[in-house]
């Protein structure tokens, strides 16, 4: 590996200032180019001056989901959140989340899946003070509820909440920071809105391919072309692109969109294997039975 190639993998830092009200969390702001699969278990930002987000990418193979785990270093505390963790893998990501010496403060969903059982409920069982967050119009239950414009700080980081409905009602997508001490270029964590070269499925949960157009064309791809798009799943071994890249290159969302419309109609995707048990689970965020096996 080149001296270029381990600066853009250093490991970047976020951090988040827990509240046990909403008021605190919130505020409002406005998101990358392809890497191989073997180019970023460990992707960062800022590469013109020194970050203070710490930045994992992980991945659970079974559902092929990735949690991404962000960190402000700078925090005395060093205040960290989970995007979209999975219940198979909570002792993994605690175990990181130790060995960096970080304090977990919230466990976030970029929507309700239907493919996997998030972590939050279990991790909620082992980290005291840990709060689950969920959106607002998903109608799932968690400690936080967010809005579009909502802003969740850690330390002096923070993610901004937008609206990014159409794979399901709730789905939002998190963008960190523009300002000065944020990371550069910003990242955007997309749950299943937007893929790299994909975007989610729309025909169940409320789904609406119409909506799912307007969401990604006016929510993400208005952000800065080099913004990093941090997807919720990828089943093709790639791990993040950019608004730039998938403007010019998404095979559905390139289209215009009653074409989009019609592509996303004949899908004729199978009826997802664990929506029968991760739907009525994740309704509840994290705060299922802790001894419930969904």
């Amino acid at each position: 590996m080149n001296k270029g190639e381990m600066l853009r993998f250093r490991l970047s830092s976020f951090s988040l200032s827990p509240s046990s009200s909403s008021s605190s969390l919130f505020t409002t702001s406005t998101t990358a180019k392809l890497r191989s699969p073997m180019e970023s278990s460990y992707t960062t930002s800022s590469l013109s001056q020194p970050s203070r987000l710490l930045f994992r990418q992980l991945f659970e193979k079974e559902s092929s989901t990735y949690t991404y785990l962000l960190a402000d270093t700078s925090h005395p505390e060093k205040l960290a959140l989970l995007v979209d963790p999975v219940d198979k893998t909570i002792d993994r990501d605690l175990s990181l989340i130790k060995d960096l010496g970080l304090k977990l403060i919230y466990a976030i969903n970029t929507h309700v899946h239907a493919d996997h059982v998030t972590g939050s409920g279990l991790m909620k069982n082992k980290v005291p003070g840990l709060k689950s967050i969920i959106s607002k119009a998903s109608n799932a239950k968690a400690d936080l509820l967010v809005e579009a414009g909502d802003k969740i700080r850690f330390g002096d980081l923070f993610l901004e909440v937008r609206a990014t409905p159409g794979h399901t009602l709730g789905c939002v997508t998190y963008i960190t920071g523009d300002r000065p001490n944020h990371p550069q270029p910003r990242m955007a964590f997309t749950g299943d809105a937007l893929l790299i070269r994909g975007c989610g499925r729309t025909d169940f949960q409320g789904g609406s391919s119409e909506q799912l157009y307007k969401s990604v064309h006016s929510q993400i791809f208005t952000l800065p072309k080099e913004t990093l798009v941090y997807p919720a799943h990828d089943y093709k071994g790639f791990t993040v692109s950019t608004v730039g890249e998938e403007i010019l290159y998404n095979p559905r969302l390139t289209k215009d969109e009653e074409t989009f419309k019609n592509i996303m109609a004949n899908l004729n995707l199978s009826y997802p294997k664990m929506i029968d048990i991760a739907v009525p689970a994740n309704m509840v965020c994290g705060l299922q039975d802790p001894d419930s096996k969904a």
